[in-house]
């Protein structure tokens, strides 16, 4: 018997996802929320992280802090107990190993856990996993069988068609599928061209991502550097301001302001207040 290609609405009752949160271990997960019903009322609930089973595009300009985001979110899900594959594709593996036993400190989880369910593919070292989707994608099933892994990081996505932006939506729309039918949680992260505007969800390949995932959450950094942003900011020229953005999300409700960020000198990410609030501060 031919299988259908169509179905009722009502057919997908038994498939559709558990909306909940997963931890990126930062105060982006209260910005996330879900719309439930209670006693006749409509209530707006933080949903405690970036929504389950949902790919993410985590983009912006170079050092604005995609990679410690990243990181961060790999060592937190970790610490709780689940298993993280973590797709490196611009830093040689070993190097990981020292970023992240800092930020564990630094962060005060234990290192151990980190250690034993962070699973790390090094496409940095491995051209063909870099050339060839297919066989980064065999490897990468192949250990989240032997793992049990629930999110995957690929960091950088940008790095898998670096000199064939042509192909970046194909690209890209392969790897949103397989995390689909592994049911992962991901993390793809996009690096930024210098023509590109540093506020947008656009990055190399253009918004081929952004239009493919569930989601996208930009990065950026400003120089203070003239007078008058010096009295907007209310920062000395010569400092850096940092925001986080989330500019869209499919899948569940989401604040848009930019928010105010620091960047510890463990390298993790602290968000503090939203970009309108530090401009009216006293």
């Amino acid at each position: 018997m031919v299988k259908k290609e169509f179905c009722k609405l009502e057919e997908l009752e038994g498939k559709a996802p558990e909306i909940f949160g997963v931890s990126t271990g930062t105060k982006l997960d209260q910005l996330f929320w879900k719309i439930e019903k209670e006693k006749n009322k409509i209530v707006k609930k933080p949903l405690g992280g970036i929504p389950y089973l949902s790919v993410m595009n985590i983009t912006g300009i170079p050092d604005s802090g995609k990679s410690l985001f990243a990181e961060q979110f790999a060592i937190t899900q970790a610490n709780e107990g689940y298993k993280v594959l973590f797709v490196t594709v611009e830093s040689p593996a070993n190097f990981l190993y020292t970023s992240f036993k800092t930020k564990a400190e630094y962060l005060k989880v234990d290192f151990s856990k980190v250690v034993n369910n962070v699973i790390v593919i090094d496409a940095s070292a491995k051209e063909e996993f870099r050339e060839n989707p297919k066989a980064l994608m065999d490897t990468m099933a192949e250990a989240i069988k032997e793992y049990h892994t629930t999110n995957v990081v690929i960091d950088s996505i940008t790095g898998l068609y670096e000199h064939k932006e042509m192909m970046a939506r194909q690209i890209v729309r392969k790897f949103f599928n397989f995390l689909k039918k592994w049911k992962q949680t991901g993390l793809f992260v996009s690096q930024k061209r210098s023509a590109q505007a540093a506020e947008t969800a656009e990055a190399a390949g253009g918004l081929a991502v952004a239009h493919i995932v569930d989601g996208t959450i930009v990065m950026d950094k400003k120089l203070i550097e003239n007078k008058w942003e010096e009295n907007l900011y209310r920062l000395p020229v010569g400092s850096t301001l940092r925001t986080i953005r989330i500019d869209g999300c499919r899948l569940t409700g989401h604040d848009t302001k930019p928010w105010i960020f620091e960047i510890s000198p463990a390298g993790t990410i602290d968000i503090l207040t939203p970009l309108e609030k530090f401009i009216r501060r006293k």
